[in-house]
């Protein structure tokens, strides 16, 4: 029993002495490693053995493992405060600390890993990962560093920092590596596992900040006073350009970090914001003369201040093009009011003005193509210039009057006529430039807001070029009608146009049979000359409304056989015969020579009333008589044939002479002009083709305020058709967002003016289509 007491003493001081027995082999490696000495791998490899048998064999072996390290570690940071502080010259301590600084935070990794297993004795369980990484040695490091030396040398290594980059702010060179080294020691020193930038944020940051702001907020109020603020906005942009990157130099750039952008915005508030009110005060000017580099640099300074800094740029913009835009539209009134190309070639020369300065000066910046876009579209349906009077009777579904507006839509359409049609612009054109004008023609339609405008008169212009055949090209015709379909123009309205070209080639297919026909049957009277287009009256017809006329026997017979032809091909459809449309050519000859005259069919019936008596006189009265034609048309008629503005000779002469249609009398005389012919170039010619059709009416309206009103009637019934359609699918909606969503649905043809809303809105409850809320005359309910 006494010897296995002494036994059992024994091994228990054993174990009380293995820390005693090992840190003295210990202690002189790790005094080696905090000063950078070499190490052998018999003295690394024990080292970790060592610590391993006092971890293992003594229970308070890791703890005074750890008391003994934060000695040997507060002896040697004592020595190296007391080295860098003996130091005077910031230049000198920076370089010194830095080289401590930078050997000592190696040592930080390497130092703690032969202590791993008391990491692991002391966490008491498996150890984690930061725990395998010597976590514990690893910070008590870094905490006395900070507590020993950085805390009392922190204010003079910032200071000595912020000396030098105020040296470099002045163009002064100096060894960043120096300012990049105290950085670092201020970014890994901190233990804080929540935030590792901590000590970094609280302290060089924010005197890096305090710094640039102070030394800025000297400079620039001296240097604006004694340059100017245009050349000042270059200061603060070449300074700006600058401080961002020294900033990516010296201040910490991990993801995640703001340092930069922090700095930035102080900067920013420091050199731009202060000065914001004369840097815009500039910009009127600068627009106006044209001068990019500058407004460039305007919009870079402005632009980092955000939607706050523009919004004085972006209203000088808005404000400059619509009124300059307006001035030169309105130089040259003369001259577009009256020619559709200058008008258009005008605009377009103003928005790729406007378009260029945008691109050059303000990097094609999304809020500033909106400005441009508001201003051009101020311009393009401004009524100043001139304007377009719509006008309606229509009752209570319609208001009496509604706001002028622009014509530019009827000017566009006026324009792509010129370039579709045989004219002497579209033959000087090649097929690429008239597919380019027609594009601009397209872009400058996108600011149009009364687009229905634009609609109607081009397709009145396309149903006179197919009817009368006077398409340059018919490829681009149908191209046209599938750019209008791209930019969003209602595909109800290019349907029809689609269905417009459907009709002339059934067309053409119907006269080959018709003409085929003839033959096989034996007759050819004259089938050759006949010319048949069966036209689709829901796509081609404005108006229901035909006309009465007396046609030439030669085509009244024609009449039956095609009827009972199209019937034998075609039941349950009926033909309606619209003369207004029709055209022909005939032969005309008098004492000079002979001609063919294109003529439309109210023309030809007049001319046909002499064809058995050329050389006679015929009053009014009787023309009417012999036409069948109601007043207004034959009056219409007669002056195209005794004033046709392109004649130097008129085909028929009036007695008395007459001003205007208005002057012709039931006993007026008309004859055929016997010297009628053509003249070019001061010649007579004997023979030639007369075109006198001019623009083919279309219709019988008799006013251009009969013609608006149709304008007005189909927005009327666009709007109420918008309404229902809403209603049957809300079931129950407020005004705001009926008037909201009504627009959204109409803005590709009208804007409808809110005055137009309420009354169609009012007739619809009237009609029992809808009705007020009980509880809220703001709330509508549709009735089923």
């Amino acid at each position: 029993m006494p010897k296995s007491s002494g036994l059992l003493k024994s091994q228990s001081d054993n174990k009380q002495s293995q820390f005693q027995e090992k840190w003295p082999n210990m202690k002189p490696v790790v005094l080696k490693l905090l000063r950078q000495q070499h190490v052998s791998r018999d003295e690394w490899q024990d080292l970790f053995w060592d610590v391993h048998l006092v971890t293992s064999w003594d229970d308070k072996g890791p703890m005074k493992i750890q008391k003994a390290l934060e000695i040997e570690f507060d002896t040697f940071i004592s020595g190296v405060k007391d080295e860098v502080l003996s130091h005077e010259d910031d230049s000198v301590l920076l370089k010194a600390y830095i080289k401590e600084w930078t050997k000592y935070f190696a040592q930080c990794y390497y130092l703690p890993l032969p202590f791993q297993a008391m990491e692991t004795a002391m966490a008491g369980s498996k150890p984690t990962k930061k725990q395998a990484d010597g976590n514990r040695v690893n910070t008590l490091m870094l905490s006395m560093w900070n507590t020993s030396i950085f805390t009392s040398i922190k204010d003079r290594l910032q200071t000595a920092a912020m000396k030098l980059l105020h040296s470099e702010r002045q163009g002064d060179a100096f060894d960043s590596q120096l300012v990049v080294g105290v950085r670092e020691s201020f970014v890994n020193l901190s233990t804080d596992t929540v935030n590792k930038l901590k000590i970094y944020q609280e302290n060089f940051e924010q005197v890096y900040k305090h710094s640039a702001v102070e030394f800025y907020t000297s400079q620039a109020s001296a240097y604006l006073n004694d340059n100017g603020i245009q050349n000042y906005m270059k200061y603060a942009d070449e300074k700006l350009q600058e401080e961002e990157a020294r900033a990516m130099r010296y201040l910490e750039t991990r993801k995640g970090c703001t340092s930069v952008p922090n700095l930035m915005k102080e900067c920013v508030d420091t050199l731009v914001k202060g000065y914001t009110t004369r840097i815009v005060a500039e910009a009127p000017s600068l627009i106006q003369n044209n001068e990019v580099p500058k407004l460039r640099l305007m919009y870079r300074l402005l632009n980092r201040l955000g939607q706050e800094g523009l919004e004085p740029l972006l209203q000088h913009l808005e404000s400059f093009i619509k009124q300059s835009g307006l001035d030169d539209m309105k130089a040259c009134v003369e001259i577009i009011v009256t020619d559709s190309e200058k008008y258009i070639e005008e605009l377009l020369k103003l928005f790729t003005q406007y378009s260029k300065l945008v691109e050059e000066a303000f990097e094609n910046d999304s809020r500033f193509l909106t400005s441009r876009d508001k201003a051009f579209r101020e311009i393009v349906n401004e009524t100043s210039i001139f304007k377009l009077e719509l006008s309606s009777s229509i009752g209570k579904a319609g208001p009496s009057r509604v706001n002028p507006e622009s014509k530019c839509p009827e000017l566009l359409a006026n324009y792509c006529d010129l370039l579709l049609r045989k004219t002497p612009m579209s033959r000087r054109l090649t097929s690429e430039e008239v597919e380019k004008k027609l594009k601009d023609v397209l872009l400058v339609l996108k600011y149009v807001q009364n687009k229905d405008v634009f609609m109607r008169y081009h397709k009145t212009h396309l149903t006179r070029r197919l009817i009368l055949e006077t398409s340059a090209d018919s490829e681009m015709e149908e191209n046209m009608v599938e750019w209008l379909r791209e930019v969003g123009m209602p595909a109800d309205y290019v349907n029809k146009l689609s269905r417009m070209f459907q009709d002339m080639k059934v067309s053409e297919d119907l006269n080959s049979t018709f003409k085929e026909s003839r033959k096989s049957s034996g007759d050819t009277t004259n089938a050759d000359l006949v010319n048949i287009k069966v036209l689709n009256a829901g796509a081609w017809s404005r108006s229901s409304e035909r006309v009465p006329v007396t046609l030439p026997r030669e085509l009244e017979d024609f009449i039956p056989d095609v009827e009972q032809f199209y019937r034998e091909r075609h039941q349950g459809r009926k033909l309606h015969w619209h003369h207004i449309l029709s055209n022909g050519v005939v032969a005309f000859q008098n004492q000079v020579g002979k001609f063919d005259l294109e003529v439309t069919t109210f023309q030809m019936a007049v001319l046909f009333a002499w064809n058995q008596r050329p050389l006679e006189k015929i009053s009014f009265e009787d023309l009417r008589l012999a036409t069948e034609l109601m007043e207004p048309e034959l009056r219409r008629t007669l002056w195209s044939l005794t004033a046709f503005a392109k004649m130097k000779r008129q085909v028929l002469l009036c007695e008395p002479p007459a001003s205007s249609p208005r002057d012709f009398k039931p006993d007026s005389m008309f004859h055929i002009n016997q010297e009628f012919a053509l003249v070019k170039a001061g010649k007579v010619q004997k023979r030639g083709k007369v075109n006198l059709i001019g623009r083919l009416q279309l219709t019988t309206e008799k006013t251009k305020e009969e013609d608006n009103e149709g304008i007005i009637a189909l927005r009327v019934l666009r709007t109420q058709e918008a309404i229902v359609k809403i209603m049957k699918m809300r079931k129950r909606i407020t005004n705001a967002a009926l008037q909201t969503e009504l627009v959204e649905i109409l803005k590709n043809m009208f804007i409808p003016p809110k005055k137009m809303i309420k009354e169609q809105i009012e007739w619809l409850i009237e009609n029992k289509y809808m009705k007020r809320d009980d509880k809220n005359i703001n709330t509508f309910t549709y009735l089923a």
